[in-house]
């Protein structure tokens, strides 16, 4: 039997990738945090299956579920918003896992930044604009940040760079990129909850985002990108559409 941890996206439920839909519609046991998690997609859970809100359960009530399906003989469907690879908290849960023997898998997802940026409608890499993102997060209830990763210095390149779990601090976040490698007219956008029917979307500068966002009340569940990507106008072509580059078919 198997867990399958299954990125559900950022909150569209057609946003799901096919194998994940096909998995969760055949796996008897679904786990899933009732919060971020769209209701249409538990509408696809076989009528018979056991689906649990992990919103109020510790990590070992999590786990004891995921076991004791195992030991059942029941596949079972873990739903993460996004994309597991990041800020899922996915890997104590493999921990835990493999000390208990269970089989699990990983079937990726649609992160939130890249339904963001969709939004947006901008490629976050540009040729002679920024071709390196960095994703990242700020400190608040949550897990400390590394020391080397304050946000100062990871601004120092210039790069296109792509906030989670931030929004409440905005005013500290402009503080610190502006001591860093931005600067108060360096290009900004916001947007709150990507893909969803109440998504909200915020374009500016880093001098003006903060107010903005304050006005439009926007205090979770949003992403933040900084860069010159974002208003990027006249550049150069990819070399992928070079008269220079040799072009050939698959055949």
């Amino acid at each position: 039997m198997t867990v399958y941890f299954i990125g559900a996206g950022p909150g569209a439920a057609d946003l799901i990738t096919v194998r994940g839909q096909n998995l969760l519609q055949r796996c008897q046991v679904c786990l899933y945090a009732g919060s971020i998690m769209p209701r249409d997609l538990l509408s696809l859970c076989p009528p018979e299956a056991k689906i649990i809100d992990t919103g109020p359960l510790t990590l070992a009530q999590i786990i004891d579920e995921l076991v004791a399906a195992d030991r059942a003989g029941l596949d079972v469907a873990r739903l993460h918003s996004g994309d597991p690879s990041i800020y899922s908290a996915l890997a104590e849960q493999c921990r835990h896992l493999d000390d208990q023997g269970v089989h699990y898998e990983i079937v990726p997802g649609v992160p939130a930044f890249a339904a963001a940026a969709a939004a947006l409608g901008r490629e976050l890499t540009v040729p002679g604009v920024a071709q390196t993102v960095t994703l990242t997060r700020v400190a608040t209830l949550s897990t400390a940040m590394p020391e080397k990763e304050n946000l100062t210095a990871l601004s120092m390149p210039g790069a296109t760079l792509v906030l989670h779990l931030a929004a409440a601090q905005i005013d500290s976040i402009v503080e610190d990129l502006t001591a860093g490698g931005y600067t108060n007219e360096t290009p900004c956008a916001v947007v709150a909850f990507a893909s969803w029917p109440t998504q909200q979307v915020l374009r500016g500068t880093l001098g003006d985002v903060a107010d903005q966002m304050k006005e439009a009340d926007i205090t979770k569940t949003a992403v933040i990108f900084v860069g010159d990507v974002l208003a990027a106008e006249g550049f150069t072509d990819s070399y992928l559409y070079s008269s220079g580059r040799r072009r050939g078919s698959r055949h």
